[in-house]
């Protein structure tokens, strides 16, 4: 076979060419049963070439990808759905405090049985002694710990917040903090909380549910006057 005969066939490999050629002779696939087979096809009544197995094979993938998809979405609403009423149960438990221990109490209970957490704190500024079971902070380390004055919450690992959980600091791997204004004049303090799995709190996470539980902490301590 000379060059030229070569490219004629060459040619004849094209897309475009080989859609010809069925067009123009279409018993060349209708009448091959094997190659009909091994492409997953027969024919129809009305000699027409009925794509049966592989667009079944097709439309059940694309079901199971929307099946896939529709249980995500069930799945990210039912947890949504839970963190809500898990936070709806801790505001009461919140509000039941009857002074700033109890609060602080009340908080790390919550974040260990409501929300299978490490532990959970309340932190103050302050130069002399916070409230009974709030851990004591020195002025300017909650944005020290927030990573800037205009941060009002954080989300993640921080290492400068490990002192908070105390003796179970060296079991934190992520945190979920919130900045906080008590009393007037206001003093600023952190309501947070601490996981023991390094994806539980990351920095994309929404902070609304825990800056809702920042805000009832708030409302709620200043119940009491700070001696």
């Amino acid at each position: 076979m000379d060059g030229s005969q070569g490219g004629i066939e060459e040619a004849r490999l094209e897309p475009a060419s080989v859609r010809r050629f069925l067009s123009d002779n279409p018993q060349f696939l209708t009448a091959d049963q094997g190659l009909l087979a091994e492409l997953g096809l027969k024919i129809a009544v009305g000699n027409v070439v009925d794509f049966g197995p592989a667009v079944m094979a097709r439309v059940h993938a694309a079901h199971q990808r929307e099946a896939s998809q529709r249980q995500q979405v069930e799945e990210t609403a039912r947890a949504n759905f839970s963190a809500q009423a898990q936070t709806h149960g801790a505001v009461i438990d919140l509000l039941d405090a009857r002074n700033h221990s109890d609060l602080a109490r009340r908080v790390d209970e919550l974040a260990q049985q409501r929300f299978g957490l490490a532990a959970g704190t309340i932190a103050l500024e302050t130069d002399g002694h916070p409230p009974a079971g709030w851990r004591k902070l020195v002025e300017g380390q909650v944005d020290m710990i927030l990573g800037g004055p205009q941060r009002l919450a954080r989300m993640g690992f921080a290492p400068t917040a490990l002192g908070l959980f105390g003796e179970r600091a060296e079991a934190i791997k992520s945190m979920a903090m919130v900045r906080m204004a008590i009393w007037e004049p206001s003093r600023q303090g952190l309501l947070a909380f601490g996981s023991t799995d390094a994806e539980g709190f990351t920095e994309d996470m929404g902070t609304e549910l825990v800056a809702f539980l920042a805000r009832v902490v708030e409302r709620t301590a200043e119940r009491w006057p700070v001696l």
